[in-house]
């Protein structure tokens, strides 16, 4: 039997973590968003009164919401007190191994024993993360996609333990937010990322090697397949760091050279060219540098 959620605790206040803080609101939960420094929080709460301004136009949210009381439902902190009240948790912090394990072995420790984990990783193995905890059956993965308000599906992962109950606490979940989740196996990469950074990963390729620029090969993806974005402007909105980690990620997984970084791709994070969060990656975002 899924547990009941009336409280989630965010883990990470950045696009991810901010989306769904916004979500989760919206839907009526009480939120607590944790990261690491006030200044970060307050980036947050400044993103969420903005796309909660935004979300009535964009269709994230009911027409008779009262921003003002939505707004209210979140707490920004850095210290995990009051996780001892969540139901449930989502994490979204960097792909670093060692940084999300620190994480868990933190909330492990707060929360209580019925506490669902939930980690919105991209490719770290979820049974992996279930043994740093010492609750492996209450552990999933919920990988939500950007912008997380606007985005109806989610890839839930089943972890070696998880249990059924967790699985559909987490449906549960993802019913109160108007969202559907697809259930697949535990591997890295899961579905999604296995086969978008590969795409990614060979469109840098082509640029690299001159076969095309990067106008060209996402203009051959919108006009030839109808994709609404080309791979490559959706990895300036992914974020090119996040991308390289995660093909990193892979090419660590699975030893196998399909997955070999290309050199473009981490010149062009070395050089800050993140894409939108920095203002330019392959295409350059004047207002976002702005903002």
């Amino acid at each position: 039997m899924a547990q009941s959620i009336r409280t989630v605790g965010v883990v990470g206040a950045g696009v991810m973590g901010t989306g769904l803080a916004q979500a989760l609101a919206v839907s009526g939960h009480e939120v607590l968003l944790v990261d690491r420094t006030e200044e970060i929080l307050a980036r947050a709460e400044q993103q969420i009164q903005q796309g909660l301004r935004f979300g009535r136009v964009l269709g994230a949210q009911g027409a008779g919401t009262d921003r003002r009381v939505v707004a209210k439902r979140i707490r920004y902190t850095t210290e995990y007190e009051g996780f001892d009240g969540a139901d449930f948790v989502i994490e979204n912090v960097t792909e670093d191994w060692d940084i999300k394990r620190g994480v868990y072995q933190r909330i492990d420790a707060v929360c209580r024993p019925e506490c669902v984990f939930a980690a919105n990783t991209s490719v770290i193995p979820i049974t992996r993360i279930g043994a740093a905890t010492g609750r492996q059956d209450r552990v999933l993965g919920m990988h939500f996609m950007n912008p997380v308000p606007l985005k109806p599906t989610v890839e839930v992962i089943r972890g070696h333990h998880t249990s059924e109950e967790t699985l559909d606490t987490a449906r549960q979940l993802l019913t109160q937010l108007g969202k559907e989740g697809i259930v697949v196996e535990d591997s890295p990469g899961f579905v999604s990322n296995r086969v978008l950074m590969l795409t990614v990963n060979e469109a840098v390729y082509l640029v690299h090697e001159g076969v095309a620029s990067a106008a060209e090969v996402d203009q051959i993806f919108r006009s030839c397949f109808g994709h609404r974005m080309g791979p490559l402007e959706t990895a300036d909105l992914i974020g090119l760091d996040t991308i390289l980690q995660s093909v990193e990620g892979l090419y660590a997984a699975f030893s196998d050279s399909k997955y070999r970084p290309c050199p473009l791709l981490t010149r062009m994070v070395d050089a800050g060219l993140l894409g939108r969060k920095s203002g330019q990656g392959f295409f350059a975002y004047p207002t976002t540098a702005a903002s």
